[in-house]
This record gives structure tokens, sequence and C-alpha cells, in this order.
């Protein structure tokens, strides 16, 4: 089956910025996805997460099951998260300079009348000691289409500039 990837909106960070808003995504397609290069400018640690709320949702809506690695060991976890549904390692502004973490979040049927389950894949480089990796299942607890996005730092205070979010739609052949 030929898959066909149409640009809805695209954001490359031209100065600092403290979160980033994909609002009236069209209902249009089958799919869609987000890709985006990301740093913070967080300092005094090597990573952040990336969080990312649904259609306003700040609720408890959220459950994840994850695999990470830090380099050296590999781990798992799961849970419910209370405020944002994605959380995962990207590179802080203490890491290598102008070094960005690839994220890329896969939202299948995202109109649907059912829960809206979701995927993230991510690699995190420090060009020194340090990379890091996670993939996850995520469960949005709601039935309405996913109609807007916001991500945001969860420790930084911006986005450095630099940063890239580009969202995606898909139309199945």
């Amino acid at each position: 089956m030929a898959t066909t990837y149409k640009l809805i909106a695209k954001n490359v960070l031209g100065s600092d910025t403290s979160s980033v808003t994909f609002g009236s995504i069209p209902a249009t397609f089958d799919d869609v996805v987000l890709i985006m290069s990301l740093r913070t400018d967080r300092t005094g640690a090597i990573t952040d997460a990336c969080r990312l709320r649904i259609n306003s949702d700040s609720g408890s809506n959220y459950t994840y099951r994850a695999l990470y690695s830090d380099g050296a060991n590999a781990y798992s976890g799961s849970g419910t998260d209370t405020s944002a549904a994605i959380s995962f390692y990207i590179n802080s502004n203490s890491t290598t300079s102008n070094t960005f973490s690839s994220v890329e979040v896969n939202f299948p049927n995202y109109t649907g009348s059912t829960n809206k389950s979701f995927s993230h894949s991510l690699c995190m480089e420090n060009n020194a000691t340090d990379a890091r990796m996670s993939v996850a299942a995520h469960l949005w607890s709601s039935t309405s289409a996913i109609s807007s996005m916001l991500l945001y730092p969860q420790v930084g205070s911006n986005w450095k500039s630099g940063s890239s979010f580009y969202l995606y739609g898909l139309t199945k052949a």
C-alpha cells in the first residue's frame, strides 16, 4: 500500500521559544506524523524532556510503556502522566554545541472515535560520552479527534534556536 506524505505545518525556530503549537490540524488524513529536531536551554544536566499536550488536555488521560537506554544500560517503564502525553530524552544546552535530538511521533487514526494510541522513537547524542534512545507506545484516553498539539520543554524555559518541528498528514492509497 502506497502512502503519501503532505506537509501540514512546519516551525523552524529562528530564536529561543518557550513552546510550539500546531492548531487546527485538518481531519482530512488517515494518520499524522510529527518529526522534530530538538534542543532546550536547560543547563546543569545533559538531558531535558519534551512534553506534548493534545487538544489542551492537561488531565490524567495519558499512559505509556517505554524502552530506553542511556548508552550503558537498558530500562523499561510504564505509567500515567498527569500533565502531558510524552516525556522523553532530548538534548539540553549542556551537551555538545549545536547537537539536537531526533524525534518521530506517529499518530495513526488520529480522527477516529476511539482512544488514540501513538508511538515515538528518538535518539539523543552528546558527541562525547553519552547517547540515549527510546521507543514508546502511548495512549491518550479520549475519543476526540486530535486537532491541536502543544510542545514545550519539561525543565528548560525554551526550545533553542534551530529546533525544528514538522507535522505531516499521511494518506493511504
